[in-house]
């Protein structure tokens, strides 16, 4: 009885953690807006500085408060590289799907990770797939359509570049959050987690912005790009509040939640970001939602309650991947 009660106590963090982390991420792309908008600053540079000061809030805090989180194990090295090396390839995937099939449908297609992280969870996580997880997947997927403004039939034109990318950005969230649920099994510290993967990908994303990679869209032509915003203090400013909390705070909710929710769960929740960045961009950016992303909300709401109703989470106890 008493492990029942540790088991459902931890299911509820789990989820109000989740939930939390997709309402502070909720705020990224508004801030990015800003930055990308106001002062013209490339997407990939714009990640680059993005994970540099993540590191950068991160480790005085961790050294301060617990310096042992900083220390890893050689065996979990080459596990933590590769992270951060998932996490930069992510960034550039949405990049180009963004750049190819427009914002909103790139939304929907990087939430095609709900689905990706449910059945990549059951074959390699053990993770529970049954009729409920299957239908919160098609409420949170349907749900983004609406949300995202993708439901305009005009902007799906015939780009099988455009949709294999956003496809593929969705494939590689769904496996950042299947490693994100690994480094738990793994035993690592989800901040320490969070610190080595971001500083790995921050490497990775500068090595790209560098070399002369002309294929990829959005990132620097010239070293000195990387410095764009020279003495505008204000939009240095808002990357490190960007840094600072819906990076930093929001990813670092998340790992928590995948020490607690399988994978494909805590993913799942995850497509409330949408929602509340409309609701977000409503107050601040005077921005509407019109009828059919109400409905979208609702069927995003919908499909996160319906995983809540679910008894008895099945938590992986295999080893690691």
């Amino acid at each position: 009885m008493g492990l029942m009660n540790t088991t459902d106590e931890n299911t509820n963090q789990g989820f109000l953690l989740a939930v939390i982390s997709a309402l502070i991420l909720s705020f990224t792309s508004i801030l990015i807006r800003l930055v990308s908008g106001e002062y013209h600053v490339p997407a990939l540079i714009i990640a680059f500085w993005r994970n540099f000061f993540v590191i950068a809030c991160a480790l005085p805090v961790l050294m301060i408060f617990n310096a042992r989180l900083l220390i890893i194990r050689k065996k979990d090295l080459p596990f933590l590289v590769l992270f951060g090396g998932v996490l930069s390839v992510f960034n550039i995937l949405w990049t180009l799907a963004v750049t190819l099939m427009g914002a909103s449908v790139a939304t929907v297609l990087v939430y095609s990770s709900g689905a990706f992280t449910a059945i990549l969870g059951y074959f390699l996580l053990n993770e529970a797939l049954g009729w409920k997880k299957i239908t919160a997947v098609i409420l949170c997927l349907s749900g983004c359509l609406f949300v995202s403004g993708a439901t305009d039939s005009t902007i799906w034109q015939a780009n099988t570049l455009g949709i294999l990318t956003g496809l593929f950005s969705g494939l590689l969230y769904a496996v950042y959050s299947l490693m994100g649920r690994d480094a738990t099994l793994r035993g690592l510290n989800p901040w320490t987690t969070l610190f080595y993967t971001f500083l790995f990908a921050a490497f990775f994303l500068l090595a790209i912005n560098l070399l002369p990679i002309r294929f990829i869209p959005a990132a620097a032509r010239t070293p000195i790009e990387m410095f764009t915003l020279g003495t505008q203090w204000r939009g240095w400013l808002l990357l490190l509040v960007l840094a600072a909390g819906p990076t930093l705070v929001g990813f670092g909710l998340y790992n928590v939640s995948l020490g607690l929710l399988d994978s494909s769960t805590a993913n799942l929740i995850l497509t409330l970001e949408p929602v509340f960045t409309g609701i977000t961009a409503y107050f601040l950016l005077h921005e509407r939602l019109n009828y059919l992303q109400l409905i979208g909300a609702g069927l995003i709401l919908l499909g996160v309650i319906l995983l809540r109703l679910r008894r008895k989470p099945k938590l992986s106890l295999q080893k690691p991947i």
